[in-house]
């Protein structure tokens, strides 16, 4: 059972390299991630805006394979809460009606100011962007961590990439500290 149950936001899914990173840290024990098919909609429709090389079969491919891999991680049941709460972005509503659906005690989220914590306090929440959200993992279970970084970098082949090479990608996708730690913690000989 894991630990901690979380709600990611699609701008977190949008990044190939962060959504492989973020589904592997929910393959471990430390973290019971969750999504909507209104989530993977808006992180889909996104890539499909702006990488024309990829495919929508590519993509609900991936989507299949995260919702089958990722036990329990389908939120459903939430629509009818929607209505009655009150963000800066109206469509954010969607991600808030998830999280309280499942208990999440964080949704994590690129876009803190869409999530003020006067309005996800009353429902025991609080949004946290993904570079937070993987020190707090790795102070709690620094090994899960480790092990799913090292996971996905092996199955990186298209460029394969070294260690070094790994973290800057991950620094280059807005997890800076959280790279900084895992050089630190996971990649120390």
């Amino acid at each position: 059972m894991a630990n901690l149950t979380v709600v990611y936001d699609a701008n977190v899914l949008y990044s190939a390299v962060l959504r492989d990173f973020f589904v592997e840290l929910a393959l471990t024990e430390a973290v019971e991630a969750r999504w909507t098919e209104e989530i993977h909609s808006e992180w889909m429709r996104n890539v499909l805006a702006n990488r024309p090389d990829i495919t929508r079969d590519r993509l609900t491919r991936t989507k299949n394979l995260m919702d089958f891999y990722v036990t329990n991680s389908l939120v459903t049941g939430y629509e009818e809460i929607i209505p009655q709460l009150q963000l800066p972005d109206a469509g954010d509503r969607h991600v808030l009606a998830a999280a309280i659906r499942c208990t999440a005690s964080r949704i994590i989220t690129f876009n803190l100011r869409d999530f003020p914590s006067e309005v996800l306090a009353p429902y025991d929440l609080k949004a946290q962007h993904p570079d937070d959200f993987v020190l707090d993992l790795l102070i709690i279970n620094h090994k899960a961590v480790c092990q799913a970084a090292e996971r996905q970098r092996r199955r990186l082949k298209n460029p394969p990439k070294t260690i070094d090479e790994y973290l800057a990608t991950l620094e280059q996708q807005g997890l800076i500290q959280s790279a900084a730690l895992m050089r630190q913690l996971c990649y120390q000989n």
